[in-house]
């Protein structure tokens, strides 16, 4: 990947929906080569999607809470069990294992506290596998969904 791939990759971070002909004008580039590499780092893997930033509270999830999930055992089995459980939950917006304890890092998203505490006890508190559930709300986000420093 040289200067030229990163400064395509930085462009399509501030605008996915860049055309072809205006990021190969700002990378300096002719339009056949800048779509040649751009697709090279599509199947390379590095672009990994395209998609729309939607506001959270505009659509009517103000509540957010960031949830660590203590699990009451690390075997294969209850790591998968549990995985599995957490996609099926379209108001975890991320999920990430983590070293050490806690074992999992949840991002949920609800439409206001009374929300939130419906979808706790009906869906996270039976999440399989579970030891221990802790909630910290969200105050406000400071940074969000930052381009990589390339």
């Amino acid at each position: 990947m040289d200067a030229i791939d990163k400064k395509i990759l930085s462009l399509l971070q501030e605008d996915g929906r860049i055309s072809v002909t205006d990021l190969a004008d700002r990378v300096g580039l002719s339009i056949s080569p800048c779509h040649r590499r751009l697709k090279a780092l599509e199947s390379g893997g590095a672009v990994l999607g395209y998609h729309a930033q939607l506001d959270p509270a505009e659509l009517g999830f103000a509540f957010e809470a960031l949830v660590f999930v203590t699990m009451e055992a690390a075997t294969r089995d209850a790591l998968v069990a549990f995985e599995d459980a957490v996609v099926a939950v379209p108001h975890i917006l991320h999920a990430q294992r983590l070293f050490g304890v806690p074992d999992y890092l949840l991002r949920v998203v609800a439409k206001d506290q009374s929300d939130y505490q419906e979808l706790y006890d009906a869906r996270l508190s039976s999440l399989p596998g579970v030891q221990k559930l802790t909630s910290t709300l969200v105050m406000k986000s400071v940074v969000d969904a930052r381009a990589l420093p390339l």
